[in-house]
């Protein structure tokens, strides 16, 4: 994670709900990643000098300190209340992702403004002009679009026909497997480009990446428009379904109902219960000690226990363990442990994570909001995919504002077009992410009266250039849902060291990182 933040007048960093100094790239930065992009890279190791010994041993060193590492932390220690357990991380704080906002619906018991609602700008980038359309009866009758798109439309949502008659369900299904939602809306449906123009960024919130790299099956799990007539049975997933959408199932209740910190209040329960004093994180004698800033860069399974390397700024120190817990990048580990078999370095590599961008804004009210009309919107093809307004919590206060982007170049499928896109989110800097937050605001709500320059407080983003988990999924992976799949082999335990995180799920979902957190602990207490 990295976070920075522009400040309009004085403001602390706790103020803004940044971590402390918060100016230029933090997390997934050069202090983060400059030692395991040399490591990829195969420069670390001939200026590294030798390794010198801590002389410290614990009962279990993890390797990550997000959601998953603190998790096998916390499992580990509730088995044995005695054991010394040492969590590594690179970042400068604990939590890694799990800090990110979590872009749903809010519940509907949530503090909201009841005169908003949701709505979707079609923008310049798509269509040549801004326009603001809220979700409001007969909203399909101000999109601009084209006249035959706005009947497609029109058709894709309330009567679409049976697209593959003659088909049983399971040859339907399979079809759809094979197919993208962009694919299924411009070659089997025939509408008109602007409808898939206008639909392409629906899928960027859950997915990463926009409908030109969405399955049709997931799109048809998920509800989008045009599958009703194709007389599927609703009440039960595909079995070509990605695993997050058949987990989710049958949940009618659109809210998602989660922590105010995410994930991260989490992280903070759990390292509150680990810790006397959870300001004092490396402190000698905690049951658990966290060492930040200080990326793992070598992990050996020896003959008595196992010695886990890492870089502490100056040189590189090591530690033994009785056991080592990998939560880390799956794309990660074959570097530090060049000894694994080929066959399971090369499932681990490809773990390809999709890139993300959360962004947080504070502003000084949400009157602009209220007079706009809108607390949710989102963008069909500029940067930034959606804009969120967390409303006020009493008269007169500042308002919080949540962005997302979504870097994945999309039309080159999820792994390439992460890799695509990663590239070039790395390249971008600061100052001109800033500058479309601004641009987005003031195209939304300048009507309402906003002024950025007058109305921001504070910005800070959020970058994770290794984002999602990557998932199997149609049409992208073939082998799914029958297998063989890569994870089974990714994640097998080496002598000592276990691995989790969610790429061994592989699932880009909190309990999937929990999940992977108990089954290594389970693996090495056998």
């Amino acid at each position: 994670m990295s976070a920075l933040v522009s400040a309009g007048k004085a403001e602390t960093a706790e103020e803004a709900g940044a971590p402390p100094a918060p100016y230029g790239f933090r997390g997934g930065a050069a202090e983060a990643l400059s030692v395991p992009h040399a490591l990829r890279d195969g420069r670390f190791w001939q200026y590294a000098g030798p390794p010198e010994p801590t002389g410290e041993s614990y009962d279990l060193v993890v390797v990550g300190g997000g959601l998953s590492g603190v998790s096998a932390a916390y499992e580990w220690l509730r088995r044995d209340p005695g054991a010394g357990v040492l969590v590594l991380d690179n970042h400068d704080e604990i939590g890694g992702q799990a800090r990110r906002a979590v872009f749903h619906r809010q519940s509907g018991r949530a503090h909201t403004d009841p005169g908003l609602t949701d709505g979707v700008m079609c923008d310049a980038e798509s269509f040549g002009a801004d326009t603001l359309v809220r979700f409001e009866s007969d909203w399909m009758a101000r999109l601009p679009i084209d006249g035959r798109a706005r009947e497609d439309l029109r058709l894709l949502h309330r009567e679409p026909p049976d697209w593959f008659p003659g088909l049983s369900a399971e040859g339907k299904q399979e079809r759809l497997a094979e197919l993208t939602y962009s694919a299924f809306l411009l070659e089997v449906c025939g509408a008109h480009p602007d409808v898939e123009r206008f639909c392409r960024s629906m899928s960027c919130q859950e997915w990463g990446y926009d409908t030109r790299a969405l399955g049709a099956i997931d799109a048809w799990g998920t509800g989008y428009p045009g599958f009703a007539g194709l007389g599927l049975d609703a009440n039960k997933p595909s079995r070509f379904n990605s695993p997050t959408v058949k987990k989710q199932w049958g949940i009618t209740d659109p809210d998602i109902y989660h922590f105010p910190e995410g994930n991260q209040a989490l992280v903070r329960t759990m390292v509150h219960r680990m810790l006397p004093d959870p300001a004092a994180l490396d402190r000698p004698g905690n049951r658990v000690r966290f060492r930040l800033s200080s990326p793992v860069v070598s992990v050996h399974d020896g003959a008595a226990s196992a010695t886990v390397g890492y870089f502490d700024g100056h040189q590189i120190m090591t530690v033994d363990a009785g056991a080592v817990i990998l939560a880390c990048w799956s794309a990660v580990i074959p570097y530090l442990m060049p000894e694994l078999p080929p066959e399971q370095r090369q499932a681990l590599s490809e773990a390809v994570r999709v890139p993300l961008l959360h962004a947080t804004v504070r502003m000084r009210d949400g009157d602009a909001w209220r007079r706009t009309g809108v607390r949710r919107v989102r963008w069909t093809g500029a940067y930034w995919a959606l804009t969120e307004l967390d409303p006020p919590r009493h008269a007169g206060g500042p308002a919080i504002v949540h962005l997302l982007a979504t870097p994945c170049r999309s039309e080159l499928g999820p792994a390439a077009g992460a890799v695509a896109g990663r590239r070039e989110l790395i390249k971008t800097p600061y100052e001109h992410l800033e500058h479309t937050i601004r641009d987005q605001l003031a195209r939304l709500l300048g009507p309402g009266g906003f002024d950025p320059a007058r109305d921001i407080e504070a910005i800070t983003i959020n970058r994770w250039g290794h984002g999602n988990a990557p998932e199997y999924c149609r049409p992208w992976h073939m082998f799914y849902p029958d297998g063989p799949f890569p994870v089974d082999t990714a994640r097998r335990r080496f002598g000592r060291i276990a691995i989790a995180g969610s790429d061994s799920a592989p699932a880009p979902r909190a309990d999937a990182a929990v999940t992977a957190a108990y089954r290594a602990v389970e693996e090495l207490a056998r």
